[in-house]
């Protein structure tokens, strides 16, 4: 008996096998001040703390060949837990080599974390009273294009690290279009009246 032949599933592009981010990482200039924002104003949660990481050998170049820094860096890591689906590693770093300025938006490198509101307002009220957090220009909603209605506001930390604050309404125009959807966390579950 022969078993008619099947035809393979054609292949996903992309790498295989890859199919989530396991975590995003940002240097910080005081790692305990970070952890202490992350968690303190955000609500991050620690998974641990780790370090020194350093070549044992003095002559060695672990440390360029591995992270790309200069061989006689050391760094303290702390890899934290924010939302659902966030987790996010902290390093600070010791080195000779090291440029201690955020790079900007529109530099190579520049970068941003976005982070999802249900209440815009009371989380952009709650951040600016935040000492050192400051708000980079006002609150802004999108009126046209593929994302019209969502509102969204950059601030810095303390130390200098770009936040978005998001909050986008069901049934964005883009939808009309395709199938892909962007990430939005589910809505939090009604509290019980008291």
């Amino acid at each position: 008996m022969t078993t008619p032949a099947t035809t393979p599933a054609p292949a996903r592009p992309g790498v295989p096998g890859v199919r989530a981010v396991h975590h995003v990482a940002f240097t910080v200039p005081d790692l305990d001040e970070a952890v202490a924002f992350f968690t303190g104003v955000l609500g991050a949660e620690t998974a641990y703390r780790t370090g020194p990481v350093a070549d044992p050998d003095p002559h060695g170049d672990w440390m360029r060949r591995q992270l790309g820094v200069h061989p006689r860096s050391t760094a303290h890591i702390a890899m934290l837990r924010l939302g659902p689906t966030l987790n996010l590693e902290l390093f600070e770093y010791s080195g000779p080599d090291r440029r201690r300025r955020m790079p900007g938006n529109s530099d190579w490198g520049g970068h941003h974390l976005a982070l999802w509101t249900d209440d815009f307002d009371a989380s952009v009220r709650r951040l600016t009273a935040v000492p050192g957090v400051r708000m980079l220009g006002e609150p802004q909603q999108v009126n046209e294009g593929p994302i019209r209605g969502t509102r969204w506001v950059y601030l810095a930390t303390p130390w200098g690290l770009h936040l978005e604050l998001v909050h986008a309404p069901d049934g964005l125009p883009y939808e009309q279009h395709t199938a892909v959807r962007l990430f939005r966390p589910a809505a939090p579950p009604e509290e019980a009246p008291a």
